[in-house]
């Protein structure tokens, strides 16, 4: 039940894209999104005052050659992060935060994820660009170096199901949106490289249109490969996010203007997510008192129920936690790439990174065994020479792309926190 790839909640029953998604889909959900706030005419309302006052900050913030719209024109998806704009927020946009707590999205996105009470964690909306774009590359929303090879991602989604499900909900009809069905747990075909390989921008075999009217909304799980088939200057207003157990709210400046339901909700969801911070530090604590025991109930606070699969996709995750916090602690931050300096900074509890807040929480020496530790995990998951794909997001890397070794387990890697390495 947990294989579907995408799945289809339209306005005003709810209903699935595919057999498999339809089976794990609640039925009867309800009240549709648009008729109680789109007909109503309170989401365009508060997705317009959103826009308008999201062009004001970047017409604000634009560089010295940028025009005078900034990303508004320059932009050939220009993305409002709603949750990120505290400031900009007032009564009349709390609708567009309030939305994620539908019952047919929140309520649904709980189910999928088999959580009690999933929070939601991006809030975003995609707007039209003010020329016409075309079409972007097929793509999955993923690079190996911040995560872990796709199938140790894939290989997690079979065994358990899926850690994050993602959101497009249209407030004007949209079929921009185009995915393959099934390629969120497998590698690219031989096919699918090659077409993508030769031209990024043109339909795929196998690729499904997905057709919106306003008020619909479609689910799917990353990494599923995925195209926006045609950025142009057609209407466009459509809530983007998901919805996972980790997540980190740093501005909830918004929260004062929701209902007092709706904040109490979101006060639940930021107390948890404070409080996982102290989980990922007891598990990396663990690791460093060479205790696995310890490092296995840690990871079950974090995400109960994993397999031995999702317990390996966590520890490569862990991995690169460790090498950002040797970096935050022990190297001079102006000499480290840029690459690294991104890291040492990013926030992504949804592949354990808490960033410098986490980092401060070790000293230098424990930060040095720490990486120490996971050192041998790292060095397995790259390659001599640096390759690339089509379809994946980034640049040329030697992480692996696609697959985990075979030498890399769990007995092996806490093997290694006496030899050094992992295998032979």
């Amino acid at each position: 039940s947990t294989l579907f790839a995408a799945s289809h909640v339209p306005s005003p029953t709810l209903a699935a894209s595919d057999e498999s998604a339809r089976s794990v889909l609640p039925k009867g959900l309800g009240n549709a999104l648009m008729s109680e706030l789109g007909k109503a005419g309170r989401a365009r309302s508060s997705a317009h005052g959103r826009c308008e006052r999201q062009r004001e900050v970047w017409a604000r913030e634009r560089g010295p050659d940028d025009p005078p719209g900034g990303v508004w024109e320059t932009g050939h998806q220009p993305r409002l992060g709603i949750g990120r704009m505290g400031a900009e927020h007032d009564e009349s946009t709390a609708s567009t935060i309030e939305l994620w707590l539908h019952e047919n999205v929140q309520g649904v996105s709980s189910h999928l994820l088999a959580e009690e009470d999933a929070p939601v964690t991006e809030m975003m909306k995609m707007c039209t660009p003010v020329r016409d774009r075309g079409p972007a590359a097929w793509h999955r929303d993923f690079y190996p170096p911040l995560n872990a090879p796709l199938m140790a991602y894939a290989d997690d989604i079979l065994e358990t199901g899926p850690r994050y499900v993602q959101w497009n909900i249209p407030l004007y009809d949209d079929d921009v949106l185009w995915v393959i069905p099934g390629s969120h747990i497998r590698p690219n075909t031989a096919e699918e490289n090659e077409t993508i390989g030769r031209d990024p921008r043109v339909p795929v075999a196998g690729g499904v249109q997905t057709h919106l009217n306003a008020g619909d909304g479609v689910a799917y799980i990353l990494p599923i490969l995925h195209w926006g088939s045609n950025y142009s200057t057609k209407k466009r207003r459509t809530i983007h996010g998901g919805f996972a157990r980790l997540t980190d709210y740093a501005d909830v400046s918004w929260m004062q203007y929701l209902s007092p339901e709706a904040q109490e909700t979101f006060k639940r969801w930021r107390q948890r997510s404070e409080d996982y911070v102290n989980d990922a530090e007891a598990a990396l604590r663990a690791v460093l008192a060479k205790d696995t025991r310890a490092y296995h109930v840690a990871l079950d606070v974090l995400h109960p129920g994993r397999g031995p699969k999702g317990v390996l996709k966590s520890t490569i995750c862990f991995s690169k936690t460790a090498r950002h916090i040797y970096n935050q602690r022990c190297q001079e931050f102006d000499s480290l790439s840029e690459f690294e300096q991104q890291g040492v900074h990013q926030v992504h509890p949804m592949t354990m990174q808490w960033g410098v807040p986490l980092g401060e929480r070790f000293t230098p020496e424990e930060a040095q065994l720490l990486w120490q530790r996971f050192k041998p995990v790292d060095d397995a998951m790259q390659m001599e020479e640096e390759c690339f794909l089509p379809g994946f997001q980034g640049r040329d890397t030697r992480y692996l792309l696609e697959e985990v070794p075979s030498e890399l387990t769990m007995e092996s890697w806490s093997a290694s926190w006496d030899s050094g390495r992992i295998g032979s």
